[in-house]
């Protein structure tokens, strides 16, 4: 039932993210939020961000994702530069120089690439390549048009991580200010507001001038022989690779059917890489209900483990306790066993009959046996007392009574002082009563 009501709380937030951002395939939605832990607030402001060109806040500086080419699939469009110095037999000459000239010049490379270090470097000064872009894209809006896609306001490292993040193709363009169609293709291409709904909907676009440091890296990288010059990026079997490249100027409607060819042709990777995503996530979820299930079973096999062991310890306490008590009352039994024969002889031999100080003394004990027993008038209480407490029947704990009127003899004494049997008031014959305390 938790499980369900999650997957509802889901699934509302899904609709909420589409009628907020626009976007309408589920997929993407239930991506996007998944990333953000299905905190719409976070996911929202994200993709307003993405679409004004600000790297997420996630985009890391770090080292940018391997670059990688698929020289077998990625589509190539080139169109010759406007000046026609790329056709016919003069065209074909100046190729054929290029390539020798590109053949000699990366087996030498190392070699001068060496020297450059030692002796100097003709590579733009080292500069801060957020910087960079922001430069270039004011000098752009300033020196073409305003009128562009939204350029990725972020570096290399950003956008190539944001990219592989968001799963969205990245388009980028490498401007070279010196090229004759540069101005043209700025102007007329990137301004066509077809061109530019559509790459805002379906890319990052990244622009940097190859005069900057990224751009320069990037040129040394790729090194084109034409300009404008643009990449199409997307996250393919894991890897950031190149499916598709631009090589000089086109018009808007040629630009467009060629980008979303390959869009099209490339989108089900990105679909394949949110289905993977989804099912990771599924899985982490699963895992995550097992770990939990797991811990509070766990839990509760240790809660039941220390009931146990104090109910365990419980009962070898009360054993323990029994054992003492038993202990206790043997050692009391014995204790008393020992007093009972010494109190014996703290009782006074018994005068004869015709003794005119003697007092006979009927006891009744509380079992039923009757004591009988001549006392002197000036023995004391203690006398009476040792006599009934010697005996094998009498309780350990007793009090002495009188019987009419009823009193209690205080056969111990109080402050060293002990009554005798004339000052307690007992005649010729008295009947005591024996009462238990234990009882």
């Amino acid at each position: 039932m938790a499980y369900l009501g999650d997957y509802e709380g889901q699934t509302e937030k899904v609709l909420q993210f589409q009628d907020l951002t626009g976007i309408e395939d589920t997929a993407v939605c239930r991506d996007v939020l998944q990333r953000h832990q299905w905190n719409l607030e976070v996911a929202v402001q994200e993709q307003l961000n993405i679409r004004e060109g600000r790297p997420s806040v996630y985009a890391s500086e770090a080292r940018p994702p391997a670059l990688m080419t698929d020289h077998t699939a990625q589509h190539v469009y080139y169109s010759p530069p406007a000046d026609g110095s790329a056709s016919g037999f003069r065209g074909f000459v100046r190729n054929i120089i290029r390539l020798f000239v590109s053949f000699c010049y990366n087996s030498l490379f190392s070699i001068i690439n060496t020297a450059v270090r030692l002796f100097g470097n003709d590579r733009p000064p080292i500069t801060n390549p957020l910087q960079d872009v922001m430069n270039f894209i004011q000098t752009y809006d300033e020196k073409y048009t305003p009128s562009h896609p939204v350029f990725y306001q972020g570096t290399y490292s950003q956008v190539m991580n944001d990219a592989k993040r968001e799963l969205k193709f990245l388009l980028i363009y490498l401007h070279n200010e010196e090229s004759e169609d540069t101005v043209k293709f700025c102007r007329t291409t990137l301004a066509d507001p077809q061109v530019i709904n559509y790459i805002n909907q379906n890319c990052f676009f990244w622009g940097c001038s190859v005069k900057s440091g990224d751009g320069y890296k990037l040129m040394q990288l790729f090194r084109p022989m034409y300009y404008p010059y643009m990449l199409v990026v997307v996250l393919k079997e894991a890897r950031m690779t190149i499916v598709g490249r631009m090589v000089g100027f086109c018009d808007a409607d040629t630009f467009q059917n060629r980008l979303s060819k390959v869009i099209r042709e490339y989108e089900v990777n990105l679909v394949s890489a949110r289905a993977d995503r989804v099912e990771q996530s599924m899985n982490r979820s699963l895992r995550a209900s097992q770990d939990e299930a797991f811990l509070e079973s766990l839990k509760a096999d240790q809660e039941k483990e220390r009931r146990k062991e104090e109910e365990r310890m419980a009962e070898e306490q009360q054993i323990k306790e029994i054992e003492r008590e038993r202990l206790e009352e043997i050692e009391r039994k014995e204790r008393i066993a020992k007093e009972k024969v010494e109190s014996v002889s703290k009782v006074p031999d018994e005068p004869t009959d015709d003794n005119p100080n003697s007092v006979l003394v009927v006891i009744k004990l509380p079992c039923g046996t009757r004591l009988c027993r001549r006392f002197l008038k000036t023995h004391s209480l203690e006398a009476i007392f040792y006599f009934v407490f010697s005996h094998p029947s009498a309780p350990d704990s007793f009090e002495i009574t009188t019987n009419f009127p009823k009193r209690v003899l205080r056969c111990k004494s109080e402050n060293n002082v002990v009554l005798t049997i004339e000052q307690a008031g007992l005649k010729n014959r008295e009947v005591l009563f024996v009462n238990d305390l234990d009882a």
